[in-house]
């Protein structure tokens, strides 16, 4: 019965199909006699053109990381669609800058921003997309939905897609005005900038490609921008602004490195993230140290404490540019820090090469982020930098090019000169001999190296060295001037004529070791960074307390914390760099004589000259209202900050008084300012210690001084103690009838117009500044009215007339 019934469905569907295919046949033939008689519709036309259309035969093409192509005056992208949603690094520097601009502090090679982006497609555009980690949380979690949500990238261009490759594995863009076009992301003026100089627009028809590479990781782009600007930083006459960009774009890890948790007491650049899928009840933010990515060859040895070679070394090429006879202190810069690496377990892990000739490899060029560089720059620029280029999801660097402008050599041979010259006779002379150039040269590249391995300032270095101890040939020949490279101590200013031996310039020292060691030591079996912690943590425990291994992130109100500084008591430092500037000024005229020559040489050196003298007056002034800083964890004892004891303040003060608000007759050398200038020298000192009287009187010095005796009792150095202090050696004519001289004359008016410029800055909170400085200005009137009568009528007597008459204006507009 089943077999009977499945044999008569087979029929009747059998013939429902033929019947169906009948009426479709019927139809079928009925639509094309239609079809016939009517007139053809066209085909639809491909929004995209052939291949062979764009890239004609005229194409200047260049395999890399994508194909690159210049037809004309366009030029084209191939972006592979296996590369989209990758993450890629976007660098923008200034390649060649307008000079002026940034008022001298962006030099060529600055970085103007960096970025990750993606490209990615849809429907017929590319998209260039920039990528934020600022704010992460795991795939994983729920919470990356809202992260996502509240961190939507923006777009910064749109291409149509022109057309794909042979194979279809890319699609081909037109980026010509992703250049030509003022993109903010990617131009050198930041908005300050361009409201300083009144920028109107970017001069399209002004602006150009000038050249296009691509790398296996890499691209490189260089473009000619043009602005119209009312009040243009130089050439003014041109109402124009112009710069060369390179648009540097890499190629990320696909697997991103195992970051390194920051601490704070060991000095490092570092990365930022949001951390929203942290168990912290709190937005937690996660900092990571930028660092090389470095991994031993044989983990077993090293295991085993043996040196071991990374995988990858750090490869430092040298520019060819690099003239021959410096070429061996920048390779000795670069390779000094394998013994700091050596700390950390490897051997050979920075190592420096010459480029490589066109012979032995056409095909190199310092642009490709494969190579690493330090490059020779033929500007006047005064300067060295050591930039980088880091992965933002890890901290890893991925490549770096050191740079030296040939005209720092300027900088360190008259440094030389100056700050030790006075003991040291190799250095009383502008045609510095080359191995001690050399030597300068070799420890500027070994800093900038510092910085592209990750390694911040650390200005507490030089704090941890007994000032005396810079005049021992035996010491400073085995510790150098500071701990670390890393500080502003270039030169050895307290070794006084005598002191044989003794080092004049700085080096690598112990801090060196221990921030790399903590920085780039592999911990084998820690595998998140929050694994490595406690690790981390122990390595700074064992060093606590110890003044070689602190790091100082540079303020303005902690004395062992400072800029250009050596040991660790900065007045004693600055009496014998005092010492030795007096020896140097009368020898100055003579040393930099060249037959033949103007006085040129002479002007520029006693212009430092006053320079290093203001620095040495700075260190001393941080003295008045500091406080120490020692970074510390809640796990650590003692406090973060600790006021400087009442005898060095008073001891500063001193200082101060006796050497630097005092009139300064040895620089008032006749054989110099004679032969410099026809005037100039009256306001140049005036100008130099106005600016340190006021740097004494600051709001934030009084403040602190304030609050230290809020809390710590009147036994300390109180504000009104220094006021004091102050006044009776700027105004010591007063007790009797000694001659007022111009300078002092100056310096007085100057003291008087800085406290009543406090009145001011306190006019809103009417704090006890106010009252100790309207006291103040009352008691010099008071001397001012006094002491007139005492002087026959004169300049002096003028001069205490317009005092009482200035602070009786200050006090009746107040």
């Amino acid at each position: 019965m089943r077999k009977t019934t499945t044999l008569l469905t087979a029929f009747l569907l059998t013939l429902s199909v033929a019947g169906f295919a009948q009426k479709k046949s019927k139809k079928n033939t009925k639509d094309e006699q239609v079809a016939q008689s009517q007139p053809a519709k066209p085909t639809k036309k491909s929004p995209f053109k052939k291949y062979s259309e764009i890239v004609t035969d005229e194409a200047i093409s260049d395999d890399g990381l994508f194909i690159i192509h210049k037809v004309g005056e366009k030029s084209y992208y191939e972006v592979p669609f296996d590369l989209f949603e990758k993450d890629m690094l976007l660098v923008s520097r200034i390649s060649k800058i307008a000079d002026g601009l940034g008022g001298g502090y962006t030099t060529a090679g600055s970085k103007s921003n960096e970025q990750v982006i993606h490209w990615s497609r849809i429907q017929n555009s590319i998209l260039l997309r920039s990528i934020s980690f600022d704010n992460v949380a795991a795939d994983s979690l729920p919470i990356k939905l809202s992260v996502d949500a509240n961190n939507y990238n923006p777009i910064l261009a749109s291409f149509k897609i022109e057309g794909f490759n042979s194979d279809s594995t890319a699609a081909l863009i037109e980026v010509t005005d992703l250049f030509l076009s003022d993109i903010p992301a990617l131009s050198g003026l930041s908005s300050s900038m361009r409201r300083e100089y009144q920028v109107r627009n970017l001069d399209k028809e002004r602006s150009f490609i000038t050249r296009m590479a691509s790398y296996p990781e890499n691209i490189e782009v260089r473009h000619d921008m043009t602005y119209n600007a009312t009040s243009p930083p130089s050439n003014s006459s041109s109402g124009t602004i112009s710069m060369e960009m390179s648009q540097s774009m890499y190629l990320l890890p696909e697997k991103p490195m195992q970051a390194r948790l920051y601490d704070q007491r060991v000095g490092w650049f570092t990365v930022r993230q949001i951390d929203y899928g942290s168990e912290a009840l709190k937005s937690d933010q996660k900092t990571y140290i930028r660092r090389w990515r470095l991994e031993p060859k044989d983990p077993e040895a090293y295991a085993r404490g043996e040196l071991v070679e990374p995988v990858k070394p750090i490869v430092y090429y040298l520019d060819p540019a690099t003239p021959t006879k410096w070429r061996k202190y920048f390779r000795q810069g670069i390779e000094d820090w394998q013994v700091a690496f050596e700390a950390a377990g490897f051997k050979n892990a920075i190592i420096a090469k010459d480029a490589p000739t066109k012979e032995e490899d056409p095909d190199w060029s310092a642009e490709d982020a494969r190579y690493s560089t330090v490059r020779y720059v033929a500007t006047t620029t005064r300067n060295a930098m050591g930039p980088s280029v880091s992965d933002p999801r890890s901290g890893e660097i991925i490549e770096s090019d050191i740079v030296w402008f040939h005209n720092h050599l300027r900088s360190y041979r008259n440094r030389y000169m100056l700050e030790t010259g006075a003991a040291n006779p190799s250095a009383r002379t502008l045609n510095t001999q080359d191995e001690e150039i050399g030597e300068m040269m070799r420890r500027v590249i070994s800093h900038e190296i510092g910085h592209a391995l990750g390694l911040p300032h650390n200005m507490k270095a030089s704090a941890a060295y007994p000032t005396d101890s810079l005049r021992s040939a035996s010491f400073t020949q085995k510790w150098g001037l500071a701990t670390t490279i890393m500080d502003y101590t270039r030169y050895n200013y307290v070794a006084q004529p005598g002191d044989e031996g003794v080092r004049w310039v700085r080096m690598l020292g112990p801090y060196d070791n221990y921030a790399i060691n903590w920085g780039y030591r592999y911990i084998p079996n820690a595998d998140s960074p929050e694994a490595e912690k406690p690790i981390l943590n122990s390595w700074i425990s064992e060093k606590a307390g110890d003044p070689m291994y602190l790091f100082g992130r540079g303020n303005s109100f902690d004395p062992s914390d400072q800029t250009e500084s050596v040991g660790d008591d900065p007045v004693k430092a600055s009496t014998y760099g005092l010492a030795n500037l007096k020896i140097v000024a009368p020898n100055l005229a003579k040393w930099t004589a060249t037959s033949g020559e103007g006085y040129d040489d002479l002007e520029e050196l006693y212009g430092e000259l006053i320079g290093v003298w203001n620095r040495f007056a700075n260190h001393v002034i941080t003295n008045i209202g500091g406080v120490y800083q020692e970074l510390k964890t809640t796990d650590q004892s003692g406090y973060v900050y600790t006021p400087i004891a009442k005898s060095e303040q008073v001891k500063a003060m001193k200082f101060l008084n006796e050497h630097v608000f005092t009139t300064p007759d040895w620089l008032l050398q006749k054989e110099i300012l004679n032969n410099i200038g026809a005037s100039g020298a009256v306001a140049g000192i005036g100008s130099m210690q106005s600016r340190l009287l006021s740097s004494v009187l600051r709001m934030d010095r009084l403040e602190r001084l304030i609050e230290n005796e809020a809390l710590n009792g009147p036994s300390v150095y109180t504000m009104t103690q220094m006021l004091v202090d102050l006044r009776k050696g700027i105004w010591s004519e007063l007790s009797g009838s000694q001659n007022i001289d111009t300078f002092r004359r100056n310096l007085q008016r100057a003291h008087v117009e800085r406290l009543a410029s406090l009145m001011t800055q306190d006019e809103r909170s009417r704090s006890d500044v106010s009252a100790a400085v309207r006291a103040e200005l009352k008691t010099i009137q008071t001397s001012a009215r006094s002491a007139s009568t005492r002087y026959s009528a004169g300049i002096v007597q003028n001069h205490l007339r317009d005092i009482d008459a200035l602070v009786d204006s200050i006090l009746d507009t107040e």
